[in-house]
């Protein structure tokens, strides 16, 4: 019996180490804001929980619609998460598994079951059991052959993020909220036959110099565009008009817009109508 005992501790240590080694070939934890299995985002604070117990399990999870430029560029160095639920009408039932870029199932949780009659209440009660499986598998991120080695982080700003749980709260949840700062514009009507073309090679007008590729990330209103550093160069505000966006640019009020195939920064100059051309990846 001892022995029984012994060969099932030494199987559980060595598959531990298999899945250890495979989650540590990805950098990232994409947690989705809206989980197939409801109907609408965050249903019963299921992202936000699940995001909060993989960080307290030492990953380095985001929302899919805030992807550090990394990510954004290669999916394949994140696992998705998903959350499978089979609950029935008296027991809730659910499973957190992870997705590789091909939609291959790299690694699920034991399945995790709460008797709880309140929704709310029995979804972090499964969540939290489902995490056990997370529990100790000392993940550390560890750069495949021909990828580059770690580097500082990319900040990027959370729009709902959860940063602590109170465990003796029951809704248990703490959210800090980060939005552009509210900013009042008037529409503009792009006028290119009262622009002048811009000579001036300053350090502010060669960050929209037409070389730099510009990567166009989602964000609340609009679209932040990061350079190749990557660096966020300009935060595009949605307008009324389509392909028009409003911005800042030398701390004063411009416009992004579509011209043809081109996109142009228009801003003020002197009393004078200025453009640039900007190369934008969407």
């Amino acid at each position: 019996m001892r022995l029984k005992i012994l060969y099932i501790l030494l199987f559980a240590m060595g598959l531990n180490g298999v899945v250890n080694a495979q989650l540590n070939d990805y950098k990232y934890i994409i947690v989705p804001k809206k989980f197939d299995a409801f109907k609408s985002a965050n249903h019963y604070q299921t992202s936000t929980l699940v995001k909060y117990y993989f960080e307290q399990n030492g990953f380095n999870a985001v929302y899919d619609d805030d992807l550090p430029f990394d990510l954004a560029v290669n999916r394949c160095l994140g696992l998705t998460a998903d959350f499978i639920d089979s609950s029935n009408m008296f027991t809730t039932k659910a499973v957190i598994a992870l997705k590789d870029c091909n939609n291959v199932e790299v690694f699920r949780s034991e399945e995790a079951k709460s008797k709880i009659k309140s929704f709310e209440d029995a979804y972090r009660d499964v969540i939290q059991k489902a995490f056990v499986s997370y529990v100790g598998l000392n993940y550390a991120y560890e750069p495949q052959q021909g990828q580059p080695k770690e580097t500082a982080p990319v900040t990027v700003s959370f729009k709902d993020d959860v940063k602590t749980v109170d465990k003796e709260s029951k809704t248990n949840v703490v959210e800090q909220k980060a939005t552009m700062e509210e900013q009042v514009y008037k529409a503009v009507e792009p006028k290119p036959s009262t622009v002048v073309k811009s000579t001036n090679t300053t350090a502010a007008t060669v960050a929209a110099s037409t070389t730099d590729l510009l990567y166009a990330q989602p964000i609340d209103n609009g679209y932040q565009l990061v350079d190749s550093t990557p660096k966020v160069v300009f935060k595009l505000e949605e307008t009324s008009m389509e392909n028009v966006f409003m911005t800042n640019f030398e701390g004063n009020n411009a416009v992004v817009f579509k011209k043809g195939d081109t996109w142009l920064l228009e801003y003020s100059d002197n009393g004078k109508k200025v453009q640039k051309e900007l190369h934008i990846k969407f």
